[in-house]
């Protein structure tokens, strides 16, 4: 589904997937949303009128998807348990697709399947399913996060890793901070969730670690607040969400109401508003500053 970031107000839903839905992003532009989902396909959807622009084929269950931060992005890189890291050239999709519908297989909905061309990006290095890849600024770097507790860095241009991370537990979140914050400090860096300890990588610098804050509680999800030096992390065991400062790494707020482990913790870009995702079946928007902000006074 598709909503309101300030109100939570449902705009759209997707509909095509035949299996449950791992994982959704947005473009930078948000005009393209991508898909990942157990019914071994991820999906590629125009934000404006709901169309299912690509359906992208794969061997086992997509967990993983990633567009570059770029306006109009030509890229898609996807993972999941199939163990590969893929990246799907989706440059020629839309034209090419209503060009070709007549000799190209469709979906009973009228959708193009047949996939845009793709590349595998270290094959057989991945021990484990990929539960995430981010995109680096540098849009020759692109991070996976794997199930064998491993994050690698890689370079898309000899698609070799370039940095490997091992961690004790076992990675829940792994995001860049992304927020449009002028003069901000750290402007971007890589928060990662794995056991009891949030991590805080180098966007710009592969597999430079800044910091570790060890919590009493395992996590599944951190995200970091630059211009307030605060970050976010979302419970596995006790459901609750925690705030802490980030230079000092004491808790300063508890926030409680959700009745499953927090997947997922994301801000808003300008900062003011975060958002849990939650096994429980919810997603709840959290307010992050003083001032009135949409439904909040």
């Amino acid at each position: 589904m598709l909503r309101d970031g300030v109100t939570g107000d449902w705009i759209g839903t997707f509909i095509g997937h035949k299996g449950a839905v791992w994982q959704a992003r947005l473009s930078s532009d948000a005009n393209l949303a991508a898909t990942g989902s157990a019914d071994f396909s991820a999906k590629i959807w125009n934000t404006y009128t709901g169309e299912c622009l690509h359906t992208l084929q794969h061997s086992h269950i997509v967990r993983a998807v990633a567009f570059p931060a770029q306006p109009n992005p030509q890229l898609l890189a996807t993972g999941g348990f199939e163990k590969k890291l893929r990246i799907f050239d989706i440059s020629q999709s839309s034209s090419s697709a209503s060009s070709s519908a007549s000799s190209s297989p469709t979906s009973p909905d009228g959708t193009n399947t047949k996939s845009p061309p793709s590349y595998e990006i270290g094959a057989g290095v991945h021990g484990g399913p990929i539960k995430s890849i981010v995109w680096g600024p540098e849009l020759n770097t692109l991070i996976t996060a794997c199930d064998d507790k491993k994050v690698r860095w890689w370079d898309l241009r000899d698609r070799t890793p370039i940095a490997t991370r091992e961690f004790d537990g076992v990675i829940g979140s792994c995001e860049l901070n992304t927020l449009s914050i002028p003069n901000s400090y750290p402007s971007s860096i890589l928060s990662i969730a794995a056991g009891k300890s949030a991590y805080f990588f180098s966007s710009t610098t592969p597999g430079q670690l800044i910091k570790t804050v060890k919590t009493p509680h395992e996590i599944a999800s951190v995200a970091l607040h630059a211009e307030q030096r605060k970050f976010v992390t979302g419970g596995s065991g006790d459901t609750w969400v925690r705030v802490y400062d980030f230079d000092e790494e004491k808790e300063l707020n508890v926030h409680k109401g959700h009745h499953g482990p927090i997947w997922s913790v994301s801000f808003a870009p300008d900062g003011k508003l975060y958002a849990t995702g939650s096994e429980d079946g919810t997603i709840k928007l959290w307010k992050f500053c003083k001032e009135s902000y949409g439904l909040w006074k």
